[in-house]
């Protein structure tokens, strides 16, 4: 897989960002609702489906409960202990993880081809390593055998070549520590203090970002957004992209 030489704007990609309880999910749906009065849109998860993955592994007979337990907490300790060596099979479903998530992005990139306004709900980035921030995950690892390095380096290198490809729009919204562990309560505050600490500081190799105070009344979000949608998507001056 070749990576385009220069980070270049994909036309009709809208992703939304920002920390757990910050207002994406809100947004997206008020966007998808708005947009799609005018013309064809979908919406796309980009984050890296860890969650679902072991809940269609827990469901595998016999083996699926115990074996998806044991998956996702050896996945899970990468955040943790990250300088604990992972062994191959942490290694390995953790970068089956991102190559979903490249399959999701190569999917979502020619329908963006071929004229469908795409809602992303986060967007994969290789600045910061960890799945947290929608980085590589084993680039956060330390040590291990050739194996594992050969993933950690295979990852990278997924997670540039997304990097390459910008959204027109990548709306972010910023929220403080008391409203994000308000609205997510279950979600750990270490996780969330993580999140806020990293997130407002990416570039996104450079993609036009729009920051918005997720504390604001959810409508004047919605508005915020639309207006920058109507300026810099729709009126948005791209050019050639690779093929897909």
């Amino acid at each position: 897989m070749s990576a385009a030489n220069s980070p270049y704007n994909v036309p009709g990609v809208i992703a939304v960002t920002g920390c757990d309880g910050s207002g994406k999910s809100t947004l997206t749906a008020s966007l998808l609702e708005q947009l799609s009065r005018e013309q064809k849109i979908e919406f796309v998860y980009l984050g890296q489906s860890s969650g679902r993955i072991g809940e269609w592994i827990q469901e595998l007979p016999i083996i699926g409960g115990p074996f998806g337990r044991y998956l996702l907490k050896k996945s899970d300790r990468v955040h943790d202990k990250p300088s604990t060596p992972p062994g191959n099979i942490t290694a390995l479903v953790i970068y089956l993880l991102s190559r979903w998530r490249l399959f999701k992005f190569k999917r979502m990139l020619r329908k963006a081809k071929r004229g469908t306004l795409i809602v992303a709900d986060r967007f994969p980035q290789a600045e910061v390593p960890g799945f947290r921030f929608d980085g590589p995950q084993l680039a956060k690892t330390e040590g291990g055998n050739r194996w594992v390095a050969l993933l950690r380096r295979h990852e990278q290198q997924l997670y540039q070549w997304m990097a390459g490809y910008l959204p027109a729009l990548l709306i972010r919204l910023n929220v403080d520590i008391n409203t994000a562990h308000q609205r997510k309560p279950d979600h750990k505050l270490e996780s969330l203090r993580q999140k806020l600490e990293v997130i407002p500081t990416l570039a996104f190799n450079g993609a036009p970002i729009l920051d918005i105070d997720g504390r604001k009344p959810a409508q004047e979000v919605l508005q915020i957004s639309l207006d920058a949608i109507t300026e810099q998507v729709f009126g948005l001056d791209t050019h050639t992209s690779p093929s897909v």
